[in-house]
């Protein structure tokens, strides 16, 4: 692996000589180049601390992926980093600020070999895996450094209407960064065997999973989690309802000398009218005041608000979070918008019995030649558990 100012070098150096005729005839020749470019600013007010947290941040991520022939191919990708500003991002020492996790640094983000054909896929190394909704195994792609597995990944394709999917991890890259202070956050060293088969029939779609998570690092961490999941729609004509219900069953397992057993669920109807989307939801992570239900490898930014109060760990009390919300691309063409409500409470009423509410709310609009804008809003009201929290960004991202 080269240094990480060498490989960071290399990114942008890749980035800015590139002429579009030569990517144009690499991609002829069986190469593609694959390109991200994103820039956020990032402002925290949160009143646990005395000061607010500003981040200003950069990201290129660049790959390399050749196709040897209809079914193999390899990718080579790189992601470098670069921040400013006044916060605690992990790696330095400023711990009276709010974090804003997003280190600078470079580095490998995915190196890999892949084969596809007509019955499925294989893909083997570092790699991006995504399970369903990423509530339980995702890539976080929300932080500047991405979530990515040493891992062996498969999916079966049977019939048109039924899917097996199965990946075994080695190895998971946080997005932390290698800089760290707390190696733990770094990676960690696993042997995790996930796998789900689904069945689509019509307009609905049934699940079932099985997530058999072993850390080898922090014993404590291990789980052993079974779900059932059901999505169905009757939405025609951008018009109509739908559901989304899940069910799950979380305890100990392999090393964990903790004893516990939890329940989670998730019920969300939806309702589409005129090109806007009305949900209203209840998510329930279990907990008995001492241990909680916890997701380790999700994509945690998407799910109980973005102010991120319960992304670290769920409360021993666990987290009950019923929320309400619209969405829509009403306001102009290749526009999103998304406004929602939180109000989070607690399974068991140790330490806490109402923890807080929040608004999320934002705005994403296209730009010129590739371009995307995003304005985005968090504001989190304590009740029982941390402080309030306003958090703003203001992002603009290129993707080839």
């Amino acid at each position: 692996m080269l240094p990480k100012r060498e490989t960071l070098s290399c990114l942008c150096l890749l980035a800015g000589s590139l002429p579009a005729p030569l990517l144009a005839q690499t991609a002829a020749d069986g190469l593609a180049w694959e390109a991200n470019v994103r820039a956020r600013f990032e402002h925290v007010d949160d009143d646990a601390f005395a000061d607010n947290g500003r981040a200003t941040t950069a990201r290129l991520r660049l790959g390399l992926r050749y196709r040897f022939d209809d079914h193999w191919s390899v990718l080579l990708e790189g992601a470098g980093v670069v921040a400013t500003g006044d916060h605690d991002d992990g790696t330095n020492a400023r711990r009276d600020l709010p974090a804003i996790i997003d280190p600078p640094g470079a580095g490998w983000n995915q190196w890999l070999v892949a084969w596809k054909g007509e019955p499925g896929s294989a893909t083997l190394g570092r790699q991006r895996v995504v399970f369903a909704n990423q509530r339980w195994v995702g890539n976080s792609g929300w932080r500047q450094n991405e979530q990515t597995f040493d891992a062996a990944s498969f999916e079966y394709v049977p019939a048109k209407d039924l899917r097996m999917r199965y990946a075994w991890f080695d190895r998971v890259h946080r997005v932390n960064g290698d800089d760290a202070r707390d190696p733990l956050a770094r990676e960690r060293d696993l042997n995790t065997h996930v796998v789900e088969l689904a069945w689509t029939r019509g307009n609905a779609q049934w699940a079932a999973d099985a997530l058999l998570h072993e850390d080898r690092d922090v014993a404590t961490a291990s789980t052993a989690t079974l779900g059932l999941r059901l999505s169905a729609t009757a939405v025609h004509d951008s018009r109509g309802p739908s559901i989304e219900v899940e069910a799950a069953h979380q305890r100990d397992h392999a090393n964990n000398p903790l004893r516990f057993s939890h329940a989670y669920w998730r019920i969300e109807p939806a309702y589409a009218r005129r090109g806007i989307t009305y949900r209203i939801g209840w998510e329930h992570l279990g907990g008995n005041g001492r241990h909680a239900l916890q997701t380790p490898l999700a994509t945690l930014h998407a799910f109980n608000g973005w102010a991120d109060k319960f992304a670290a760990s769920t409360p021993p009390g666990g987290l009950d979070d019923l929320y309400a919300g619209v969405a829509g691309k009403t306001v102009c063409e290749g526009c999103e918008w998304a406004l929602t409500w939180h109000d989070y409470g607690a399974d068991a009423a140790i330490p806490a019995d109402h923890y807080g509410s929040e608004w999320n709310a934002s705005f994403a609009f296209p730009l010129h030649k590739g371009f995307k804008g995003l304005v985005k809003f968090a504001d989190y009201r304590a009740d029982d558990y941390a402080r309030d929290t306003a958090k703003v960004w203001l992002q603009l991202e290129w993707q080839r």
